[in-house]
């Protein structure tokens, strides 16, 4: 699968800093207590990254950055106050809560305020295998660049020009703590080799591009190898056509159906619910998909891009359906927007932690021989999504499928729903899961959607 093998870097010294920061941030709690705060917590970071860009073999950009940041939330009662820095110094850091103090002082009551329960805070305190620093040097990561850019050069003499390639890797230390005695620690790296190619010239140019994503280098494709992926998208998409309007299945090719996924995500978080922003406001325990249908939030994945042990506040995360049998069975809340909506936190302050798609569908080639006719997209354009209705209209390019094969590319097209509708019409998932995201799904069948083409 690849051709990168990092090495290990000469010292670690990762869990020292963790320790500096939970001194910081004990620290910083003492003064709030001090200063009459009835709670609060303080979050610090530190990040720490390289990046590069190529293009048409020559360096464009080479950026190494070091970022810190600390921020206090103190209660006073029911009155919330924040501040930040990224100061270290005594005098900066006194400063912060002293701002953050007097913010709370002169707020106003919120009767959801406050940090998320006491016994709901994680005890079982660990790592899930995202630590792994890549010891790699600017001049190696112009290499690795200039390598996936020329792979797609030479893949393939359609492709004309280049939008360039790029690698970046980082990584992130942080610490949570709160006034519950609570001191959480969590450090990842994420690292990534991408290019962008162009096939053509003039008007009949097409641009696509490749990426990988990993949180250890040595998951990441080999360089050439994204950059031919690379040229092979960029040159399948010469000679576009348009389809007649009409309605047809859709697939949802992986890369793109995590979106769908993401999109139930918005509508079924704390935020859009309690301001009734969202199409499945009192939605939890009713169907809206296919009674086969069923997403899994899977917090402690080895490897995967949102493992955790708590939340953002705190929290002790858990395993649990998202969607069960078709049944949304609960929403994703912090404990903000928990007791605004009458609830209790699911553990998910600050986002969801990997949901894993069940298939019931092979590879996305037998998913087009099954639909025959249809549509496959690649490509989605816009931002035509109304979480308050549910409608859905986007940009979309992709492939005409005739008789379950590709038959030609098409662009130019916009693609029409209800996200209700097209989540109770899903037929099929499939296993070709795209793992560059947290949520992990393969290609999705939509039974039937309304494609504007040509008149």
């Amino acid at each position: 699968m690849n051709a990168i093998i990092p090495a290990p870097p000469a010292h670690d010294d990762s869990q020292a800093r963790l320790d500096r920061l939970a001194d910081i941030a004990r620290r910083l709690l003492d003064g709030c207590r001090a200063r009459g705060a009835s709670e609060a917590e303080v979050s610090c970071s530190e990040e720490t990254g390289l990046s590069v860009n190529v293009r048409m073999g020559e360096v464009e950009t080479v950026e190494a950055t070091r970022d810190r940041g600390i921020a206090v939330t103190v209660f006073f009662g029911k009155r919330k106050g924040s501040a930040s820095t990224a100061d270290l110094r005594e005098d900066s850091l006194d400063a912060t809560v002293e701002q953050a103090c007097a913010i709370a002082r002169h707020t106003e009551d919120d009767e959801a305020a406050g940090l998320a329960d006491r016994e709901r805070m994680a005890t079982e305190l660990r790592e899930f295998d995202g630590w792994h620093p890549w010891a790699i040097e600017a001049d190696q990561a112009i290499d690795l660049a200039l390598a996936c850019e020329t792979a797609g050069r030479d893949a393939d003499r359609r492709i004309e020009n280049s939008d360039g390639a790029s690698l970046g890797s980082g990584s992130s230390l942080s610490v949570y703590a709160n006034s519950h005695g609570f001191v959480g620690r969590e450090r990842s790296t994420n690292h990534s080799i991408g290019c962008a190619l162009i096939a053509g010239r003039g008007d009949a140019m097409q641009r696509d591009g490749w990426y990988s994503y990993a949180l250890a280098a040595e998951d990441l494709e080999s360089a050439a190898a994204i950059g031919r992926r690379a040229a092979e998208r960029a040159a399948s998409r010469l000679a576009p056509k348009q389809v007649p309007t009409g309605d047809y299945p859709v697939v949802f090719a992986a890369e793109v159906a995590r979106s769908l996924i993401g999109h139930l995500v918005g509508a079924v978080s704390g935020g859009a619910l309690y301001r009734k922003a969202s199409f499945l406001v009192d939605s939890a325990g009713t169907r809206l998909f296919p009674d086969w249908f069923a997403i899994e939030e899977r917090p402690f994945m080895r490897r995967g891009l949102r493992s955790a042990a708590f939340d953002a506040e705190g929290v002790a995360t858990r395993e649990s359906p998202l969607v069960r049998d078709g049944v949304l069975q609960r929403y994703v809340l912090g404990s903000y927007s928990a007791r605004k909506l009458g609830l209790a936190t699911t553990g998910n302050a600050g986002g969801v932690h990997n949901l894993e798609v069940a298939a019931n569908a092979g590879d996305l080639p037998s998913m087009l021989r099954a639909m025959g006719r249809g549509l496959l997209v690649t490509e989605l354009m816009g931002q035509g999504v109304n979480t308050v209705t549910g409608d859905y209209s986007r940009g979309a390019a992709g492939f005409w499928i005739e008789d379950g094969a590709i038959a030609y590319p098409v662009d130019g097209i916009t693609i029409a729903g209800n996200l209700r509708a097209m989540f109770g019409a899903i037929e099929a998932v499939g296993s070709d899961v795209d793992p560059r995201s947290h949520i992990r799904t393969g290609s999705i069948l939509v039974g039937r959607m309304t494609v504007a083409g040509e008149s």
